[in-house]
């Protein structure tokens, strides 16, 4: 049904295309707008290798002179070696990915201006602030991501406890009391499933919370402090202990594919630490347990109660290395792809995204926790992330997830794994 309403789309605007350029003035611009072009997209969502591939097919048949190759980078392969080599053998790709501040500077050189773009100007507040530098925006939010505490609803209903009611860590800690009593008839291995193997899913998905309230979860002050206060880490510290002690075991040989894949979508545990991001996954392995049972609620932090973590995972930055042609075309497809009718139905129905833009009004998103990320935005019951100010430095893989690492696995007392981890933020920033 999809591909038919595209498909009438695409030809709409095709003939608007036409339109256009036969009643373009004869100058070098218009004339040059036929002209074949060629552009590449260099992208590290894996996962949506396949539906990018589609809507660059779908754009080319809408507009027949560009062509648009998509290389998906992941599945254990970082992005940014990739990137670099490519761009200093000469093959640097047209469209290529920024993950933060510490990205922002790194591929500076490359980073056109887009501030006068179409999608630029229907963007949400606040999603561009990350991008912004030097009074130009270098980058186009992807999507909105949003996280916490995905659960399984019939657990908690045959267990007799409204997720929705768990504001407080205490009403939290009451509740995973209750199933863990209860776990046998709900055939439960665990309350939760933590991933001790990812230590990812600590060092920035739960860290954020903690050390986001000292930079009033602004990536770039965090960026540019010379200091981590971290005053809330004993808050950390008492929820990744809730989790560890009610998980399904072995926590330190735990990883993403058995939390998500085995663990949760199974039914086998009550809630993960987890994101929007999982959907397409659980989706794969039972999509009507995707559908019907799963929820997401926040994880809940002292002053923040009720909001949300949602941020923007990846930015777009068009090179500026490449031709005037290739620039033009890689912008009028970033805006065709945010702001057209026919894009916007890709980007919620195609890649699932939760879209960072305005103008989507009362669309439905694809799954549960889609549409708990949109809604929580809607309703403005959201805080940033600040984790995209370290994930491209050092100091998270070599010092901050190798100290948690430690923690978890009792080897290391917090106050160490504290000073550690704040010592070496101190170190690195006086480095940079």
């Amino acid at each position: 049904m999809h591909s038919k309403m595209w498909k009438r789309i695409g030809v709409a605007t095709m003939a608007a295309g036409l339109a256009l350029t036969l009643g373009a003035c004869g100058n070098s611009s218009s004339s040059s707008a036929n002209k074949d072009v060629k552009i590449s997209i260099l992208q590290g969502k894996v996962e949506a290798n396949k539906e990018f591939k589609e809507i660059a097919a779908q754009y080319h048949k809408a507009h027949p002179n560009v062509t648009i190759s998509v290389t998906s980078i992941g599945g254990g392969t970082e992005y940014n070696p990739v990137l670099k080599t490519r761009i200093s053998s000469g093959n640097a790709p047209t469209i290529f990915s920024l993950a933060g501040p510490a990205d922002v500077e790194t591929f500076k050189a490359h980073e056109a201006d887009l501030s006068g773009m179409k999608a630029v100007k229907q963007a949400l507040p606040g999603t561009l602030d990350t991008v912004k530098t030097n009074g130009k925006t270098v980058g186009l939010p992807f999507n909105l991501e949003g996280y916490g505490f995905v659960y399984n609803k019939q657990v908690f209903a045959k267990a007799g406890i409204d997720p929705k009611s768990l504001t407080t860590y205490e009403k939290l800690d009451a509740a995973v009391q209750k199933i863990n009593g209860m776990k046998d008839e709900l055939g439960l291995d665990g309350v939760f499933a933590l991933p001790g193997k990812e230590t990812w899913t600590l060092s920035d998905h739960l860290a954020n919370l903690y050390i986001g309230q000292d930079f009033d979860f602004s990536a770039k002050k965090l960026y540019n402090s010379k200091t981590m206060p971290f005053k809330a880490n004993a808050e950390m510290k008492q929820m990744i202990d809730l989790q560890s002690k009610y998980s399904a075991q072995p926590v330190l040989q735990m990883d993403y594919s058995t939390q998500v894949n085995k663990l949760f979508s199974q039914g086998k545990v009550a809630m993960i630490q987890q994101g929007s991001w999982i959907a397409p996954t659980v989706k794969q392995i039972d999509s009507d347990f995707l559908q019907n049972d799963v929820g997401m609620i926040p994880i809940p932090v002292k002053g923040y109660e009720g909001k949300m973590p949602v941020g923007v995972p990846n930015y777009w930055a068009v090179n500026n290395k490449s031709t005037a042609a290739e620039q033009k075309a890689a912008k009028d497809f970033l805006n065709w792809l945010y702001t057209s009718k026919a894009g916007k139905k890709a980007v919620v129905n195609k890649l699932q995204f939760v879209p960072a833009y305005k103008g989507y009004g009362d669309v439905k998103m694809a799954d549960p926790l889609s549409q708990a990320t949109n809604d929580y935005k809607q309703d403005n019951k959201t805080f940033g992330w600040v984790f995209n100010a370290y994930t491209g430095t050092s100091w998270d893989p070599d010092t901050f997830q190798p100290n948690l690492a430690k923690y978890l696995s009792g080897k290391q007392s917090w106050s160490t794994t504290v000073k550690n981890a704040t010592d070496g933020w101190k170190e690195q920033q006086a480095n940079k």
